[in-house]
């Protein structure tokens, strides 16, 4: 998942990243290299759901696209 999934969720950043704080994240690495969907699950934290959702719908579509961006 990436920042880009975030955004697509419609999630303000202002309020994510005391989130990822919170729950002992590093916003900073997130934003470079992204971060799995069970790292987020692990958090117990219902609001990660619909960025996963979108994370996958994501990946789906770029498969079925064939296409090799993220």
């Amino acid at each position: 998942m990436t920042i880009r999934d975030l955004r697509a969720a419609r999630y303000c950043l202002a309020g994510v990243r005391p989130w990822f704080r919170r729950h002992g994240l590093d916003w900073q690495d997130f934003l470079e290299h992204g971060i799995d969907a069970e790292c987020l699950r692990a958090t117990g934290d219902a609001l990660v759901e619909p960025v996963i959702r979108v994370a996958e719908m994501r990946e789906s579509a770029k498969q079925e696209s064939g296409d090799g961006r993220s």
